[in-house]
């Protein structure tokens, strides 16, 4: 099932942090890409399903600079093949030694209206990527080209990046703090919860400005909740 505008209205107003507190409440533990962040706290929030590509090493008698010249090159298939509204996952082993992608790919990939793109290695051409506006999250930046270390082997499967599985059509949600991988059949009930208790924090944030204790306030309690409930509607 494809993901509803209500539901990527709401993910695009919850943290991170907030999301891993309500996949925790579900039994999900490792669904934060640790060690993968933004290249800059000035590009937006990113939200969109999971499109897949899988890097394994390269080896020097099938890559070199010339196979990129092929329409069935599965780096360049990913760019022109994601569809809009998606984020680009890429497998890249962890590996930042050669880049998983440069500025122009990524510019492509804005142009064509895709949500963002994720890596566990790293990108090559910052200040173009920068340019591009397109979120973009890695583990560290990595100039080198790609043939060096990584050969693109497969797209829209399931693969792991940074240390997280992701299956196709998972739900991609990277904002400041980094990156969460929300399944699929989740999404809808996860992104309202996470909006409810958003709102709810945006309660407590301004009791605790005017001077009012955590206890009794946070964690919520019954009574809380009515004084929320009151706040919420005076906002409305």
């Amino acid at each position: 099932m494809a993901l509803s505008q209500v539901t990527r209205n709401n993910l695009t107003k919850v943290g991170v942090s907030t999301l891993t507190n309500c996949l925790l409440k579900r039994g999900l533990r490792n669904v934060f890409m640790h060690g993968v962040g933004p290249l800059s706290s000035e590009l937006p929030n990113m939200v969109g399903e999971a499109f897949t590509m899988r890097f394994i090493p390269s080896r020097e008698d099938v890559d070199g600079m010339a196979a990129y010249a092929s329409p069935e090159h599965v780096q360049r298939r990913a760019v022109e093949e994601c569809p809009e509204g998606m984020v680009l996952v890429i497998d890249a082993r962890g590996d930042a030694r050669a880049a998983a992608a440069g500025d122009l790919l990524i510019g492509r990939l804005k142009a064509r209206g895709v949500a963002g793109i994720v890596t566990d290695g790293g990108y090559r051409d910052l200040p173009g990527i920068l340019k591009t506006g397109l979120p973009a999250y890695q583990r560290q930046t990595a100039s080198p080209a790609t043939p060096i270390i990584h050969h693109a082997a497969d797209l829209d499967l399931p693969i792991g990046c940074a240390g997280v599985a992701v299956y196709p059509r998972d739900v991609i949600v990277g904002d400041g703090e980094g990156v969460v991988v929300i399944p699929s059949h989740m999404a809808d009930e996860v992104a309202q919860e996470a909006f409810d208790a958003t709102m709810y924090e945006e309660f407590a944030e301004a009791e605790i400005a005017s001077g009012r204790s955590i206890f009794g306030l946070f964690p919520a309690t019954d009574e809380s909740r009515a004084q929320y409930a009151v706040w919420r509607n005076r906002k409305i």
